[in-house]
């Protein structure tokens, strides 16, 4: 069996670095945990849950209760309050109220994503279209020439360099945010609120949608969410700081499951092509490094930037390469390729003041895979 190496040396000794100017070359580029799961691509609806999730019992499949058991206290000790782990179609752990909404925080940021991969396929979405040829800009001090040469795509990367004052940052991204006119478009990365809401902006001006009637159009009915509606989400306004609001949505753990569920079955949903398999593979490739791994469009990845070759090979990583989306407090939704994994970890604040950090995050995967059966690509 692999190892998921803990990744609490990553992130304390990286910390620092939460901004980098390090960044991968945009050479598309398949995995090699893609390239071996062609069998997990199957549309047979076995593979997907219907009205309902199918449950398994996990003895039955290989997996190890006792090791299960010691994942699943460690995850109540440091603070989930609910949690999925879904396998070949089926939920193999669950516990929690997975029916409740409850803030998704900055997971928002991957669902937008997911709409802005459709948008682009359908010509809505320019991603190399600039700032300023979209006539964006921003509340006084409006936005810099070089700052409005800005590309879609560098928003989606965390890279504009347009540092911006902004609404729904947490204080660990204001302590992070450059000053003003201190990187130039798609020179650095940073984590940066301004990006992801002015990507909602764009989202909404370039395709005339709402970002959550077409969630609920376009993906939460087509995948069968079972608790998801268009009321669920809200924008949350910066003014006068800035015209660009947050657009915090609220989603059930199981639902969130559903979507992450997609995106290991490259954005394919029994048979029919939801999201775009080009934009899955693109958005969770490596482009630029992170204190825990790396950063596409608006999804974290396990493995960091420089570890990709512009031929797209990875080298050798001290873990299982997954990826996954990220939000306060301990919102994830982690997607493992190569072992036909999703785990969904989430932190109702309204029952717990605790934060799931990023090591624990880490460490939790090591005990799911240590739990999980040796050979898990049926």
């Amino acid at each position: 069996m692999n190892t998921f190496k803990p990744l609490v040396w990553l992130a304390l000794a990286a910390l620092p670095l939460a901004c980098t100017t390090r960044q991968h070359a945009t050479t598309p580029a398949t995995s090699s945990e893609s390239a071996n799961d062609t069998t997990r691509i199957a549309t047979n609806a076995a593979r997907f849950p219907a009205a309902q999730w199918r449950h398994a019992d996990p003895a039955s499949l290989g997996w190890s209760p006792a090791r299960l058991a010691d994942a699943d206290a460690y995850a109540h000790r440091v603070g989930a309050t609910s949690l999925m782990i879904v396998q070949h179609g089926a939920v193999v752990d669950e516990w929690g109220d997975t029916q409740a909404k409850t803030p998704l925080y900055s997971v928002r940021k991957s669902l937008l994503s997911a709409l802005i991969g459709i948008a682009v396929a359908q010509h809505q979405i320019d991603l190399d279209a600039t700032l300023a040829q979209l006539g964006i800009d921003d509340n006084a001090p409006a936005l810099t020439p070089t700052e409005r040469q800005a590309t879609v795509r560098e928003l989606l990367e965390a890279r504009s360099g347009v540092y911006h004052a902004t609404t729904y940052e947490t204080p660990w991204m204001q302590r992070i945010k450059p000053p003003r006119g201190s990187h130039a478009p798609g020179a650095f990365w940073c984590y940066n609120n301004w990006d992801f809401n002015a990507l909602g902006g764009i989202y909404r001006q370039q395709s005339g949608h709402d970002i959550f009637t077409a969630f609920a159009d376009e993906i939460a009915s087509p995948i069968g969410m079972q608790d998801y509606a268009p009321s669920d989400g809200r924008y949350a306004s910066g003014e006068p700081d800035t015209r660009y609001p947050a657009y915090p949505i609220d989603m059930s753990t199981r639902d969130l499951a559903r979507f992450a569920w997609l995106y290991l079955n490259d954005g394919r949903w029994n048979g029919r092509q939801i999201v775009p398999a080009a934009w899955v593979e693109a958005s969770t490739r490596p482009g630029s490094n992170t204190p825990w791994g790396g950063y596409g469009y608006m999804w974290w990845t396990s493995t960091p930037a420089d570890a990709v070759d512009t031929a797209g090979n990875t080298a050798s990583a001290p873990q299982i390469a997954s990826y996954w989306a990220d939000g306060h407090l301990g919102q994830y939704a982690i997607v493992v390729p190569s072992l036909d994994l999703v785990v969904v970890s989430r932190v109702d604040p309204k029952q717990t003041s605790k934060h799931v950090s990023e090591p624990a995050r880490a460490h939790l995967m090591t005990l799911i895979e240590a739990a999980a059966p040796p050979k898990t690509v049926p």
